[in-house]
């Protein structure tokens, strides 16, 4: 699969299909490109579609830096540069939705659409969390305890990752040993660590804070670009009822769909039902090529 120089490091994507305008997939964490395996084909017959692996995760790059998200977020849109691509679709989980929104509020000329599922679409409260979410990540936070946790005991992979919580239908041996590669030492692990430190729960950290609250701005003034908000059922903490209820009060030309049962690693519980629904809302919005013969695989 195709890497790129990048900065000081590189990235590593999957690419496939063709077409105009380029759809990119971007994951969260703990995952990778991988994520997008069994999405990618229900919108590859029909356009042009890569999806990075994040600095530091996957296949990409190790680099010596701190993994706040404006360093994600400069190396990724170092990345779009270096990959010559504009007029683009964003489709992103987790933290690649957070950095998705990111990127077009700061390139608002450049942005077609937007897809997000299971992301950050504006700062929380601690008030606004189940308690166990409170205590889950108040430990991880927790200088020490966190390093223990997620750098020693690699948590976010071997338990976090396939727990119910985050996939309902279980994860595939096979599918864990993927995500588990890129993080064989405590070292190679820092993003994972850092990640979700990046959380701005009661504004801190400030500055990520204060990206999301640029980029919730754009939300609401862009009625040129569609958005596409997908929910799980039962969903708490990141896309909660409340907070869905917000975006549909606060994000213009927004569209929500429910894709039924899923954890918080929802493109492993339903990735058929996601990958319909973007193939769908891209194809109102006149966002896909012409039909092409033949099946297109990743």
């Amino acid at each position: 699969m195709p890497s790129t120089t990048v900065l000081d490091s590189h990235i590593h994507h999957i690419e496939t299909g063709a077409g105009d305008p380029p759809v990119v997939f971007l994951h969260g964490s703990p995952t990778s490109s991988h994520l997008w395996r069994n999405i990618i084909p229900h919108v590859a017959d029909r356009a042009r579609v890569l999806a990075p692996d994040l600095i530091g995760m996957g296949a990409s790059g190790k680099p010596d830096i701190a993994y706040r998200f404006a360093d994600h977020a400069r190396y990724l849109a170092a990345w779009i540069e270096a990959r010559h691509l504009d007029q683009i679709v964003l489709v992103g989980h987790d933290w690649g939705g957070a950095l998705a929104m990111d990127w077009a509020a700061r390139h608002p000329g450049r942005v077609r659409g937007v897809a997000l599922l299971e992301t950050f679409l504006r700062p929380q409260m601690w008030a606004e969390l189940p308690q166990d979410v409170i205590d889950h990540s108040k430990a991880l936070r927790t200088p020490g305890l966190g390093e223990r946790l997620l750098l020693e005991e690699n948590a976010a992979i071997e338990y976090a990752l396939p727990h119910p919580f985050a996939i309902k239908t279980g994860l595939r041996p096979e599918d864990h040993d993927v995500y588990r590669a890129p993080y064989t030492d405590p070292a190679s692990r820092r993003p994972l660590l850092q990640w979700p430190r990046e959380i701005p729960y009661d504004r801190e950290p400030a500055d990520v804070a204060e990206r999301m609250d640029a980029y919730g701005e754009w939300l609401a003034a862009s009625p040129e670009v569609p958005k596409l908000l997908l929910t799980v059922e039962n969903g708490v903490g990141i896309a909660s009822p409340e907070i869905v209820d917000w975006a549909r009060r606060n994000i213009a030309a927004l569209e929500i769909e429910g894709i039924g049962p899923a954890g918080h690693q929802a493109p492993e519980d339903q990735p058929h039902a996601i990958g319909q629904a973007v193939a769908d809302w891209l194809n109102r919005h006149h966002l896909l090529s012409p039909a092409s013969p033949g099946p297109t695989t990743v």
